[in-house]
């Protein structure tokens, strides 16, 4: 999966109780794969809210090819 608009394949997702914590990660391909620094990472799901890295984009996962 990519940014529809950079490109980019490494995401964030905010902590829905916390929406100044965030959680990294990659989708490389159809898989997601959490930073290995996150252990204690929110469980993320197609349906999450994701943010990307590089540019302004945040929307769906299942929204992204």
């Amino acid at each position: 999966m990519k940014c529809p608009q950079c490109g980019c394949q490494e995401f964030y997702a905010k902590d829905p109780r916390d929406p100044f914590e965030t959680y990294r990660f990659m989708c490389p391909g159809n898989d997601i794969i959490p930073d290995p620094d996150n252990l204690d990472q929110v469980e993320i799901t197609m349906q999450t809210e994701a943010f990307c890295d590089r540019c302004s984009w945040h929307g769906r996962l299942d929204t992204l090819k």
